[in-house]
């Protein structure tokens, strides 16, 4: 009995640690896309989602699938450095659905020279081999 207790309590700490290790990484695929953004680089933000017709971004104008669709949606929208102003992410959520999906809640802000528009996003990131990748976005 104490054997199978030690055991199963060795197991919850590398559980922990792993998933505090998942954590971080998913927070640092968000903190460069901010950096990247505020640098006036999509396709740096872009990094951080899934290069593949198979993403999901929901929007204010409904689904796009697609990498390629979802940054040339963004570069239409916003063409050039001063119209995309500076970005930062308020996270309310961050937690694991599965060991290869993680679920993302959180507020997003935008501030502009003539408006400060802002909303909520739910991401779902999925771990692709050792990189961890949005794979949905809803943003509204």
């Amino acid at each position: 009995m104490r054997i199978a207790l030690f055991f199963a309590l060795i197991l919850f700490h590398f559980s922990s640690i792993s998933q505090s290790t998942d954590e971080r990484a998913i927070r640092e695929v968000l903190a460069q896309q901010v950096e990247c953004w505020n640098e006036g680089d999509l396709e740096c933000f872009m990094e951080g989602y899934w290069k593949s017709e198979q993403l999901v971004f929901i929007g204010s104008k409904g689904l796009t699938y697609g990498w390629q669709q979802t940054l040339d949606n963004y570069k239409k929208r916003y063409p050039d450095k001063s119209a995309m102003g500076i970005l930062s992410f308020e996270l309310i959520i961050v937690e694991p659905l599965s060991e290869d999906f993680w679920t993302v809640i959180g507020k997003w802000n935008l501030k502009l020279n003539s408006d400060n528009p802002n909303g909520h996003f739910s991401l779902i990131f999925r771990r692709l081999g050792d990189e961890w990748v949005i794979v949905s976005d809803h943003s509204s």
